[in-house]
């Protein structure tokens, strides 16, 4: 059965002049009753009586429209959900560890704040898993602070940021080379963006790094770091900015090499462009360059 089919049946239960229902859809009252027999053959059942020109709802039809009617106004509405609000709906989005802790929270609420219809699904996961995760279709955006080159996936800059090398050390020199810290280094762990951007910028100096932890989190590395002044981390700006201005911490910068990186939005290139998508997308991208976030 088809709703057209249904939406004739429940109109004639109310009227049952064919003739009327006919000119108020602007059809023929053949086709009207030809959809009402093509219901009532479907069913196997009689529903109206046939009396003159008229159909009168009979006791099987009153029984179909009490137990169907509620169900159809149910799946009529959601025909035009979408169209009265193209801005509802689920969506799955996962974050690296610097952009979810230091930079979405806020943004997320915002974006929440201003459509109420909206649901999101925030997760915090290492660049690597984001982007297993979107090629499998379990999320629709991943933030991401490392490169991602994979043909199946789209990547859109978001802001630049920059990796720094610091310690709660005071007199810690301010300019270094890499192979003169003869500190504890504190890192994140494989996969993270952070860690994989630090080590590949080092290249062959890598090997000579005394690695001493790798931790998942920055504020397990940063509580580290500020009771033991003989660690160091390289780490993204944004998130010590606080230690920096309190001087907590204190950054050493290297000399000959730079952690410059970019934070990208990524998303699968079969993903559907629809309203939400797009309004999402292009709500996260204003926010951060503009560092609404902070």
């Amino acid at each position: 059965m088809t709703l057209k089919e249904l939406n004739f049946f429940y109109k004639l239960s109310e009227n049952p002049a064919v003739s009327q229902i006919a000119q108020e859809m602007n059809i023929s009252q053949s086709a009207v009753s030809l959809a009402i027999k093509s219901l009532e053959e479907k069913l196997g059942e009689e529903l109206f009586d046939r009396i003159g020109k008229k159909l009168i709802l009979n006791e099987r039809g009153r029984y179909f429209k009490k137990m169907t009617y509620p169900h159809f106004l149910a799946i009529y509405d959601s025909k035009t959900l979408f169209q009265k609000n193209k801005l509802a709906g689920y969506l799955n989005v996962a974050a690296s560890k610097t952009i979810a802790n230091y930079i979405m929270p806020n943004i997320y609420y915002k974006f929440l704040s201003k459509y109420k219809d909206v649901s999101l699904n925030m997760n915090s996961l290492n660049t690597t898993q984001i982007i297993e995760k979107i090629l499998k279709g379990e999320l629709d955006f991943g933030l991401i602070e490392a490169s991602c080159n994979d043909v199946n996936i789209i990547k859109e800059k978001i802001i630049d940021d920059e990796l720094i090398i610091v310690t709660s050390d005071k007199k810690a020199p301010k300019k270094a080379y890499i192979d003169t810290i003869s500190k504890k280094w504190i890192l994140r762990e494989t996969g993270s963006g952070t860690r994989d951007i630090f080590i590949k910028r080092l290249g062959s100096l890598s090997d000579d790094l005394n690695i001493f932890m790798e931790l998942y989190e920055f504020d397990e590395i940063k509580k580290i770091l500020l009771k033991n002044s003989d660690t160091v981390t390289a780490i993204s700006k944004v998130a010590v900015e606080d230690e920096l201005k309190n001087k907590e911490l204190f950054q050493i910068e290297l000399i000959n090499i730079d952690f410059k990186r970019e934070f990208n939005i990524i998303y699968h290139k079969n993903k559907t462009a629809n309203a939400l998508f797009e309004t999402f997308k292009e709500f996260i991208k204003k926010e951060i360059i503009n560092k609404n976030y902070l």
